[in-house]
């Protein structure tokens, strides 16, 4: 059974940092690729960022230059620091896995940024 748990999310304030965490079991995590996914109050989901098996990676306009992806294979984990994080960058982050035409989700973890 495929589960994927996020956490490292948040309050902080403009100009901060923070790193998201997904682990994942019930997968051979090396042979998939991973995203990161946010959804703000009254918004559709959108991609942050992306990471192939191969280490190819791609970003959001939104939060390039500003946000790093990256996988370890060895802990099956994904993870996403933002930094310079502004008021736009706060919403419910998810982690994804997509395998065929099915998308599995995490349960989000919370990011506020907020004077």
């Amino acid at each position: 059974q495929v589960q994927l748990v996020e956490s490292g999310g948040g309050s902080v304030q403009p100009g901060g940092s923070l790193k998201l965490s997904c682990a994942a079991s019930g997968i051979t995590f090396r042979l998939y690729s991973m995203g990161w996914y946010r959804q703000a109050p009254g918004k559709q989901r959108e991609l942050v960022a992306a990471i192939s098996i191969g280490g190819s990676i791609s970003y959001a306009d939104s939060v390039k230059g500003r946000s790093t992806i990256s996988r370890d294979n060895a802990k099956n984990t994904v993870s996403l620091q933002m930094n310079s994080l502004k008021p736009e960058d706060t919403a419910v982050y998810y982690c994804n896995l997509k395998i065929g035409i099915g998308d599995y989700w995490g349960q989000g973890t919370q990011v506020t940024v907020s004077s």
